[in-house]
């Protein structure tokens, strides 16, 4: 299990995260969403052991991670740009991993190599940037982690190798019972792949559910009227949002609420639909309070 308590991380001035604290089960498949600059990196990181946190800890299995060789040879980290030696192959690239992670498996390195069908004597210079990030996945499965940290580990890959880097990843963890920890600006990556979710905001912890909770916190109504209508029909209503187009309105509110509400502004037609973890995410984080008609004047 992995658990970040009370974790804070400060460059100079500027607060990174603040007060986060959350648990990651083992076996699970956790994804991390927020706006650039939200934090995600910089807790991935902590969770590594590269940065060290200024309060706060994060333990693996009850063990602190920072400056602990034991505990960090059993994760792997995959950072949002890739690196490796200059000039090497992943050949020896494998090699020079097999050197710092004792669980390193050359028959996996081979296996992975062979279906992403790349050259392991190539300069990995060479390459693609797909195919370094390829490269990089074949050379994290080679080490058989207990928790894998993967931030953004899919950019970059075609959709084919995309889908066979998370066929991997899930008969791993039905395999080994890894846990893989992810952060991604593609939601739909994380709504397909992940188990839980967490919402970074404002360098907090704004959302920490599953992701069939998240796509059922709110309920979004759309609503037909037999006339125009404005904004100030919906007053009183808690709502996450309204947009009003003639005759058509889009209401979103949450899960619990009584649509008898709105059954009593006598629309004509109305349904419903869950919102998708993209709307959801979007109804969290969106600038509600920024005039975007103010760029252009």
């Amino acid at each position: 299990m992995l658990q970040i308590a009370h974790y804070t991380k400060r460059y100079g001035n500027k607060v990174a995260v603040d007060d986060l604290s959350l648990e990651i089960r083992a076996g699970e498949i956790f994804g991390f969403i927020g706006h650039n600059g939200a934090g995600k990196t910089t807790l991935l990181k902590t969770a590594a052991g590269i940065l060290k946190p200024e309060s706060g800890e994060v333990l693996f299995d009850s063990q602190n991670v920072y400056d602990n060789g034991k505990v960090r040879s059993s994760l792997l980290y995959v950072p949002d740009e890739v690196y490796f030696v200059k000039g090497a192959s992943l050949q020896k690239m494998g090699k020079i991993y097999k050197g710092y992670f004792p669980n390193f498996n050359s028959k996996v390195f081979k296996n992975m190599t062979e279906a992403m069908g790349l050259d392991p004597k190539k300069n990995i210079g060479s390459f693609s940037k797909g195919m370094q990030r390829q490269a990089e996945v074949v050379l994290a499965m080679s080490t058989m982690p207990k928790y894998m940290l993967l931030d953004e580990v899919f950019d970059g890959i075609d959709p084919l190798k995309r889908n066979l880097c998370k066929k991997i990843f899930i008969e791993y963890m039905a395999e080994t019972g890894c846990s893989m920890i992810m952060s991604s600006h593609n939601l739909q990556e994380i709504a397909d792949l992940c188990d839980h979710v967490a919402l970074i905001n404002g360098k907090k912890l704004a959302m920490n559910v599953s992701v069939d909770d998240a796509s059922s916190a709110y309920v979004k109504y759309r609503l037909i009227f037999d006339r125009d209508i404005d904004k100030s029909i919906f007053d009183g209503i808690e709502n996450k949002g309204i947009t009003i187009d003639n005759k058509l309105a889009t209401i979103i509110v949450p899960s619990s609420f009584d649509n008898g509400a709105l059954a009593c502004l006598c629309p004509v037609h109305m349904d419903s639909v869950t919102l998708s973890l993209e709307e959801v995410f979007l109804n969290e984080m969106e600038d509600k309070n920024y005039d975007i008609s103010k760029i252009f004047c």
